[in-house]
């Protein structure tokens, strides 16, 4: 039940980053102080959530950048470009690939994704 919450938590701040990014460049981005900011805050939920996930759970999904995560996680903590450049890769790249892959284990393995009273 944890790793569902978990993982559904993962879902709803990757659909958030989304959403914020829609339709802008990366030039956009790093003008808009809120909307970066925003993306960095759930940009962060994710992370940190991703490498709290049980290391079972982390097994079954181990198509997702865990160590990719890990790296844009510490680099959302300090300011400046770095975290810029990491938020905007994890927003472009490294958010669309995970929410696909999350996609494609809720089909594969839903077990995973449901909570149990």
């Amino acid at each position: 039940m944890i790793t569902a919450a978990m993982l559904q938590l993962v879902h709803e701040a990757g659909e958030a980053v989304l959403i914020l990014v829609d339709g802008l460049t990366e030039r956009d981005f790093r003008r808009s102080r809120l909307t970066r900011a925003e993306a960095r805050r759930q940009l962060l939920v994710v992370a940190r959530t991703l490498a709290s996930l049980p290391a079972a759970a982390q097994e079954r999904l181990s198509e997702i950048d865990f160590d990719g995560w890990r790296y844009v996680g510490s680099a959302l903590l300090e300011d400046g470009p770095g975290a810029d450049d990491a938020a905007w890769f994890a927003a472009e790249s490294l958010l669309p690939a995970t929410l696909g892959w999350l996609k494609v284990h809720r089909q594969e393995t839903p077990q995973l994704f449901e909570f149990r009273v």
